[in-house]
């Protein structure tokens, strides 16, 4: 996939949002950000999607996380929609603001272009893309779905918790990982480090080849 991807800096863009203009590195900085797209205003899967964003944005913020959504559909259309969301979605608020980009700048520099998908006009649509972003102001990791699939925020909450814990202890999260469960120690960690990283103690699995590289524990 072209353009903007893990490890690149994000792009310091102007944009007009539901709550005014923003400048992206200031709005992302010293914090985790969600940038999301979505195909466009008033559409099913979008409506469900950015009520879903609503719905966890509690569990977003309790993790430090902020939330940007972005679309081509200008702010009028933005705030009427917003009304759809909120009614779809009874006792949750719009609270993070929606990037408008008429003239499709903006996805072009955050890949975020689905080149199969059109809009009415016959333009290129944006792609149903999620960016997280670092404090850094580094994409440490993107979705990509197509416009027939819905993102699952369960997901998307389960892998910022893998990231930020990552970012901050020598473990990775292993297949199938959910918070809570035990995450496994870096390879470049020796068992000496470990001990002084992990007092907590950590359990290494036999394995037939006798290399010792596959080490649970708690953070």
């Amino acid at each position: 996939m072209p353009g903007l991807t893990i490890g690149d800096t994000i792009p310091d863009l102007e944009a007009e949002t539901t709550q005014g203009k923003i400048k992206l590195h200031q709005f992302c900085s010293d914090s985790w950000t969600i940038l999301f797209s979505h195909p466009g205003d008033f559409t099913p899967v979008c409506t469900t999607e950015l009520g879903k964003m609503a719905e966890y944005a509690k569990e977003f913020n309790e993790r430090g996380v902020k939330l940007l959504g972005l679309s081509c559909d200008d702010i009028q259309s933005h705030n009427e929609w917003i009304k759809d969301i909120e009614a779809f979605t009874p006792g949750c608020k719009v609270s993070y603001p929606i990037m408008s980009d008429p003239r499709r700048e903006i996805i072009k520099k955050l890949n975020m272009v689905d080149p199969d998908e059109k809009d009415s006009s016959g333009n290129n649509a944006p792609s149903r893309a999620l960016h997280i972003v670092g404090p850094d102001l580094k994409v440490k990791l993107s979705f990509l779905y197509p416009a027939t699939t819905g993102r699952n925020m369960d997901e998307v909450v389960r892998v910022v918790e893998s990231l930020q814990k990552a970012s901050k202890f020598k473990i990775a999260t292993p297949a199938n990982w959910k918070p809570g469960d035990p995450s496994v120690i870096q390879p470049s960690v020796t068992d000496q480090q470990a001990k002084d990283m992990f007092p907590q103690g950590f359990q290494t699995k036999d394995l037939p080849s006798g290399k010792n590289y596959l080490r649970f524990t708690k953070v």
